[in-house]
């Protein structure tokens, strides 16, 4: 009984290096969010130490 239970191939078809997205896009696109989203957090942390004291 032969055993077809073997993993998939690694990487995903959409992930292989093909012409897809090119890599700074989406590096670009993190900092997109990133930076916001990291001053934000900046920001709550500032202003939560303000509100309880510290």
């Amino acid at each position: 009984m032969p055993n077809d239970s073997s993993p998939p191939d690694l990487p995903h078809p959409r992930l292989r290096s093909s012409g897809g997205t090119p890599v700074w896009l989406i590096a670009l696109a993190w900092v997109w969010v990133g930076a916001p989203f990291a001053y934000g957090v900046y920001e709550l942390a500032r202003k939560a130490t303000q509100l309880f004291g510290g």
